[in-house]
């Protein structure tokens, strides 16, 4: 992985990425944010596609057990844990990262995620929920995802559910652990995840203007 320096603006990366259709995100938006900072995209739920691609993107809208059962019909669960034991880049938005920690909460149902991270998706303790609307982060220290963006940038936040508590032990103490950013809405939640080449955000970088922008241009240059 090399150190992000894009504008934000697309400089015709040809970096191919794969947004992984599953049928629970906004792909079009999704296929639209890649494409203006330079990326070549294609949307599919093609395995070898999936698998060969530079970048994977995993978009996610809904309930977390909706789109648990959706990605392990399109076999999008093997695609994922495939490409980072081979330490190929995946990113997920919204659900598409709620889904990668251990298990999610809803209506007092649990469902088991992908399980990468520990830490459990629960409803956000907040005077309104859903959190909708545009929020600022704390980005963690020498975070590559937000580098170049101001601390007061703001992104687009549609959720009712969040991982609260972040408890990481990795099984290798010489391996960097995970950049975690946070922000709040009530209490805090986890923003972001910066984790070798496992990516996430719970906002929408597609939808939030020139810092999305700029934030999906970082991921594409470490591709």
């Amino acid at each position: 992985m090399t150190t992000p320096t894009g504008t934000g603006t697309g400089s015709g990366t040809g970096k191919r990425v794969v947004v992984f259709d599953y049928g629970f995100g906004n792909v079009r938006s999704a296929e639209r944010a890649l494409a203006r900072v330079g990326a070549d995209v294609e949307i599919t739920r093609d395995y070898d596609k999936a698998m060969n691609a530079d970048g994977l993107l995993v978009p996610g809208v809904g309930a977390f057990a909706a789109c648990m059962k959706g990605l392990k019909e399109a076999r999008g669960d093997w695609v994922v844990e495939r490409r980072l034991s081979g330490g190929r880049p995946v990113m997920g938005i919204c659900v598409g990262m709620q889904i990668l920690f251990a298990r999610g909460i809803e209506h007092g149902v649990e469902t088991e995620g992908l399980d990468e991270w520990p830490g459990t998706v629960e409803p956000l303790r907040a005077p309104i929920v859903p959190h909708m609307g545009w929020n600022t982060v704390k980005a963690a220290e020498g975070s590559w995802l937000f580098a170049g963006l101001d601390a007061g940038a703001r992104y687009y936040f549609v959720h009712s559910y969040a991982v609260r508590d972040w408890n990481f032990e990795a099984a290798n103490p010489s391996i960097q652990p995970p950049k975690v950013t946070w922000s709040t809405h009530g209490e805090p939640f986890v923003a972001a995840v910066e984790n070798g080449p496992l990516w996430a955000t719970q906002f929408h970088p597609e939808k939030s203007g020139d810092a999305g922008a700029q934030l999906l241009t970082n991921w594409i240059e470490t591709l």
